[in-house]
């Protein structure tokens, strides 16, 4: 037993001393990798400005180059896919990388500094306020807590640049990756990704590999290194139903013009329990939680009470037994609900319609064109006359019950197995580097564009999200915490020492 001890002691010193290590070299490099962020940022990236879309292109291409990278445009239906590629061994497995380049449009006027695109370091106040700093700051003590404003600063341009300099400092010690490397750099992600997924196609041979490892998105609200081994999918719908053919005045017809907003609502409230329980049939059909996957569940460092404390809600849905368990079953939400009269102001009419426009996320197990026949039957079920168009005077003078159903079967989910090798190797890697297991979460709530590629491509595909959850992401005043920008190192130069 003391000699199994002293085995263990010596295992968790040499983790010690390699975590160290690379944290040292981190350290003395990282004013360095602000400003390269800094540089990158201040490049505007909107697919709307081909040319400042091609200055970012260029910036990757300069530096991905210099670690050993070689760089081309694959041609697409609107703007190209940027494709990297280092051959390291050609007995060596092939991990197939994705980040994207582009960011979200900006509205300058709701950001808290005059250009969205030139990036502001800020540290935060007493009184929560974020307050600009000097840049030369970074060269003295630098603080994990302060923060990068910029558009894309997160999303995804941090993990670019993570990335890049995992990749510097491992050149600089004479270190090779044990894995051959391809990269996509994505121009259009924030918009649908449309280039990038034309492209499947024609250069599929490319973008061959053994695993994948998409570097988007945030880590767990804890700040720990996160594994996402899925994605839930969207479908989407429409659900309209009628009054008279033309808008009526309230006080002549009321009592008399059946509203379209109640006929609308009892269809919506018989489709969802109170307690958020879909009631449509075998809406959940084929979902099972094993006691396996509810050890992992289980793990992540989420609690009820904190969830709703940031949320200001009392009480949850009853969808599963926790948050993450949630997320594991298909969603029906309304995003939208609509009559005719769109104008300013109130009338007192009967509207002539009533619209409401639904979302459903998607997992494994559901299938968006089959979920979608699941609410149709639903409606049909509840004595509705279903069509796929507006009714005809015939139709309307025919049936008391109608509704119109338009429906989008979408993008399906993906999800990687938790004990896949591919899995278990990322996570023991992290769990060597960092010395704690990295959270795993099965399935996140949102979905990505690239769906369809990974789904097309048959690669087995894990997340890696490595900056902080409250970023902003999308929004206004978007960020990066600098603390994530180092640990963001630290995680890439982890897997890039990993044997697959």
């Amino acid at each position: 037993m003391k000699k199994l001890n002293i085995l263990f002691s010596i295992f968790f010193i040499s983790i010690s001393l390699y975590a160290q290590e690379w944290d040292k070299q981190i350290d003395a490099k990282l004013p360095e990798v602000l400003f390269n962020h800094k540089e990158f940022v201040s490049i505007p990236s909107l697919p709307i400005d081909v040319q400042k879309m091609y200055q970012n292109v260029a910036w990757v291409k300069a530096r991905y180059q210099k670690v050993g990278f070689e760089l081309k445009t694959l041609e697409s239906s609107i703007l190209p896919v940027l494709f990297a590629e280092r051959i390291v061994n050609p007995d060596f497995k092939t991990v197939l990388f994705y980040f994207h380049i582009d960011g979200q449009p900006v509205d300058p006027s709701k950001w808290n500094q005059k250009d969205p695109f030139r990036p502001v370091l800020k540290e935060q106040k007493e009184n929560g306020n974020w307050e600009a700093i000097a840049w030369e700051s970074v060269n003295a003590k630098i603080n994990d807590d302060w923060r990068i404003f910029g558009r894309a600063a997160a999303d995804d341009k941090a993990p670019i640049v993570m990335f890049l300099s995992a990749l510097e400092l491992m050149k600089a010690e004479n270190q090779e990756p044990k894995f051959n490397i391809k990269i996509i750099f994505d121009l259009e992600e924030e918009y649908g990704s449309n280039g990038f997924l034309t492209t499947l196609t024609k250069y599929k041979k490319q973008y061959e590999s053994d695993y994948m490892i998409i570097m988007d998105g945030p880590a767990h609200n804890s700040n720990q290194p996160t594994l996402t081994f899925g994605c839930r999918g969207i479908a989407t719908c429409s659900i309209t139903t009628y009054g008279s053919k033309l808008p009526q005045h309230s006080g002549h017809y009321g009592n008399y013009v059946s509203n379209p907003v109640f006929s609308l609502s009892r269809i919506l409230a018989s489709m969802k329990a109170e307690d958020g329980n879909v009631l449509i049939e075998e809406y959940y059909k084929g979902i099972t939680i094993s006691e396996e996957v509810a050890v992992i569940l289980n793990s992540v460092p989420d609690t009820k009470e904190g969830i709703n404390n940031a949320l200001i809600i009392k009480e949850e849905e009853k969808v599963g037994a926790n948050y993450q368990e949630a997320l594991q079953y298909p969603t029906l939400n309304v995003r939208q609900i609509e009559t005719s009269w769109k104008g300013k102001g109130l009338k007192t009419v009967i509207p002539e319609y009533a619209t409401a426009h639904l979302d459903v996320r998607l997992v494994v197990e559901t299938d968006g064109k089959k979920q979608l026949e699941k609410i149709k039957k639903h409606m049909v079920d509840q004595g509705y006359y279903v069509l796929d168009r507006k009714p005809t005077d015939e139709e309307r003078l025919t049936h008391s019950k109608i509704v119109t159903f338009k429906g989008n079967p979408g993008v399906n989910a993906f999800r990687t197995a938790l004990d896949s090798p591919f899995g278990e190797k990322l996570r023991s890697a992290l769990t060597k580097t960092f010395g704690q297991k990295p959270v795993s979460i099965r399935t996140m709530g949102g979905t990505v564009p690239i769906i369809p590629a990974i789904n097309e491509l048959k690669i087995p595909a894990i997340i890696v999200p490595m900056v902080n959850m409250d970023n902003n992401q999308h929004s206004p005043n978007e960020n990066i915490r600098i603390g994530n920008i180092r640990q963001g190192i630290k995680i890439c130069l982890s897997i890039l020492n990993t044997t697959f």
